[in-house]
């Protein structure tokens, strides 16, 4: 793996769109950059990420080499595993602990951490953004939402020790999937996410459906149980209706970084 190369600022704009600058001007794989303190941060569908201080605002640029060995498909769930592996110690019951497809971090069912992916390029230049958000001392006040904090359970850790454990996250995980595929991704995957049977609601453009966690294709897609029988979803926003039903991870997703 190339050496990482962290880029700390007290402030920025955003962390990704630093990174996106630097991708479109050549810079090479590796980057990884950290705000103390982050303005014009960006969450998934459009929305905004409200960063009060003191929380994780944290980017990385990364390179993917080799046609076909990494799908876009697969980086939501490097990520997610990295992000977990990084938090994981700072949490003192691993059963609070949860994934939520395709990229969110929950903390006894109420989100405390998301990813943003971005990718572009052509085949001799492909870049992936990757952007990490945690409230690691305080969870913004946003209407309709319930957010957690990793200060509820514990001293919170400094963001720049969360950003240089999911750097170790990445390259452990991105080793692991160039040796052995997406399977022991996806398996890693499932032991660290919400447990099957979970109700979900999944909202799409054409609508929403309802039904219970059934896990992952081969592919990454959820699997979801309907009345009308299981539905592979390949994109949609997932709400959890059993966030109080949170059991131990399945075989495997423990409080020590793996």
């Amino acid at each position: 793996m190339t050496p990482w190369r962290l880029e700390i600022y007290d402030e920025l704009g955003s962390t990704s769109d630093l990174c996106l600058e630097r991708a479109h001007a050549g810079e090479a794989a590796s980057l990884a950059v950290l705000a103390r303190r982050q303005v014009r941060g960006r969450g998934s569908r459009g929305r905004d990420w409200q960063d009060p201080g003191g929380n994780l605002a944290f980017s990385v640029l990364l390179r993917p080499e080799g046609e076909g060995i990494w799908p876009a498909g697969l980086w939501p769930f490097i990520a997610s595993l990295a992000f977990y592996d990084a938090l994981a110690p700072w949490i003192p019951d691993p059963a609070c602990l949860r994934l939520k497809w395709p990229n969110d971090v929950l903390l006894d069912g109420r989100k405390a951490a998301g990813i943003l992916i971005e990718s572009g390029g052509d085949f001799a230049r492909r870049w992936v953004v990757i952007g990490f958000g945690a409230n690691l001392r305080a969870a913004p006040h946003i209407p309709g939402r319930d957010l957690a904090c990793v200060a509820e359970y514990g001293p919170p850790p400094a963001p720049e020790i969360v950003a240089q454990g999911i750097c170790d996250g990445l390259d452990r995980w991105m080793a692991v999937c160039a040796g052995a595929g997406f399977a022991p991704i996806r398996q890693a995957w499932l032991e660290r996410a919400h447990p099957l049977g979970t109700r979900l609601v999944v909202r799409g453009e054409s609508g929403q459906v309802e039904g219970s966690f059934e896990g992952l294709d081969a592919q990454g897609m959820l699997l979801l149980r309907c009345a009308d029988g299981t539905r592979r979803i390949s994109a949609g926003e997932i709400l959890l209706l059993d966030r109080g039903a949170m059991a131990p991870p399945a075989g495997g997703g423990t409080a020590a970084a793996t």
